[in-house]
This record gives structure tokens, C-alpha cells and sequence, in this order.
């Protein structure tokens, strides 16, 4: 059974930084792609980053500079490190794998979901 478990969230000042983490484990990590996703309350879920099985990445223009996207599969974990946050960047982040959509910021693209985490920046 797949299972994608973030962590990390949580509440930071704008300008400041956060990494989360996501644990996946049930199937084979570097057999699929990766993603981050987020939603904020009242508004549809986006792509922030991507990135496919021999590390290459793929970002949303509102986080391109600030974000990075990185995996360890020796862990089986999938990383963002987020810098320079503002208040925007406020929603439920989450991770995803894929099979094939590999670097799709589409949330359609991706078969499996983790619950999600938190992060709220204050200005």
C-alpha cells in the first residue's frame, strides 16, 4: 500500500524559511515521479515543484528562486526547501508520485496523495 507522509509544516514570519519533508513507503520510490502541491482555503490546488527519477526539476513561476525541490532515495524522502516566504505562501502542502507524468505540475497527473501539511506565514 502506497503512503505518502509529509511533515515540516508550520507557522513562519514572512521572509523566513521552513523545509518539508515527505516519507513515502509501499512502493518503489525511484520508480516514480514527485511533486509538491498546494491549497490554500478557497482556492483550487496548484503545482509548486516537480522533479523525476534522475533529478531533474520543474517549478511554478511563484516559486521559482525560493523553492527547491530535492529527494534522497536512499531515505525514500521527497524535500522542500522553502526560503523567503511571504504571505501567499500560505496553504496545506502536498506531496504526490506519479508513474508516468514525470515534472506535471497537473494535479490529475498524479495517482497517489499524502494528507498533507501545514504552513502559514504571517507578515
Amino acid at each position: 500500500q502506497v503512503q505518502l507522509v509529509e511533515s515540516g509544516g508550520g507557522s513562519v514570519q514572512a521572509g523566513g524559511s521552513l523545509r518539508l519533508s515527505c516519507a513515502a513507503s509501499g512502493y518503489i520510490y525511484s520508480s516514480y515521479c514527485m511533486g509538491w502541491f498546494r491549497q490554500a482555503p478557497g482556492k483550487e490546488r496548484e503545482g509548486v515543484a516537480a522533479i523525476n527519477v534522475i533529478g531533474a526539476t520543474t517549478y511554478a513561476d511563484s516559486v521559482k528562486g525560493r523553492f527547491t525541490i530535492s529527494q534522497d532515495k536512499a531515505k525514500n524522502t521527497l524535500y522542500l526547501q522553502m526560503n523567503s516566504l511571504k504571505p501567499e505562501d500560505s496553504a496545506m502542502y502536498y506531496c504526490a508520485a506519479t508513474r508516468w507524468y514525470c515534472q506535471s505540475l497537473k494535479e490529475y497527473n498524479y495517482n497517489y496523495w499524502g494528507q498533507g501539511t501545514q504552513v502559514t506565514v504571517s507578515s
